[in-house]
């Protein structure tokens, strides 16, 4: 695949695959999220659970899970509003329900609410038995171009 980005127009444009691409070098790769699904109805990604993601007390960190959370909801929202406009964050609420020492994580993104100038998103992480590990919400300011 060529490094050449310039013909997406928005994160409407863009695939799961395509995302892993984009996101080579930022945080979210650093932690290993892989894209799975992505649309402007929802999104899902997966990680490994690694020492280097853990609390001193060995287990994930719950910053993990707000990044999953906020970046999982953020670019669902972008690729809903599409060329409109872009989205950021302006709340983010997570709640940790279950301490992981290892296995692969999945987290997954459904619309609450998309409105004219705001998106609420809930995303729900869980683990290889589909336990809930962690939930979140996110509120989204949709800006316009």
């Amino acid at each position: 695949m060529s490094d050449d980005f310039s013909s997406i127009k928005s994160l409407a444009d863009v695939t799961p695959e395509l995302m892993n691409k984009l996101s080579e070098g930022t945080f979210t790769d650093l932690i290993g999220l892989k894209f799975t699904e992505l649309s402007g109805d929802g999104a899902a990604a997966e990680w490994v659970v690694t020492p280097q993601l853990y609390q001193p007390a060995g287990i994930v960190n719950g910053g993990v899970y707000c990044t999953v959370i906020e970046t999982l909801a953020s670019v669902a929202g972008g690729a809903w509003l599409g060329d409109r406009g872009t989205v950021v964050g302006v709340n983010n609420n997570t709640d940790f329900l279950r301490a992981v020492r290892e296995g692969k994580l999945t987290g997954v993104a459904t619309p609450v609410h998309r409105g004219r100038s705001q998106q609420l998103w809930q995303v729900v992480i869980t683990d290889e038995q589909e336990r809930t590990v962690a939930r979140g919400q996110v509120r989204l300011q949709n800006l316009s171009r």
